[in-house]
């Protein structure tokens, strides 16, 4: 997303509005191995209160694994 600074003086500059995202490996119970997720902070959340293997197939089923 796209959008502007705007100063003191109200001078407009163009800044981006990145996604929070951030690299987190977890330890997938059911396969017994390490995974390694690029993950939201609203993601982790949901993998906090449901479980990873919950949420792994909730992703699925939404169509947001390419694996």
């Amino acid at each position: 997303m796209v959008g502007n600074n705007v100063s003191h003086s109200h001078k407009k500059t163009k800044r981006k509005f990145n996604v929070n995202l951030f690299t987190k490996k977890f330890f997938w119970v059911e396969e017994d191995c390490w995974i390694s997720l690029n993950i939201s902070a609203s993601g982790l959340r949901t993998i906090n209160k449901i479980g990873l293997d919950a949420a792994l197939k909730q992703a699925a089923a939404k169509g947001f694994l390419n694996a």
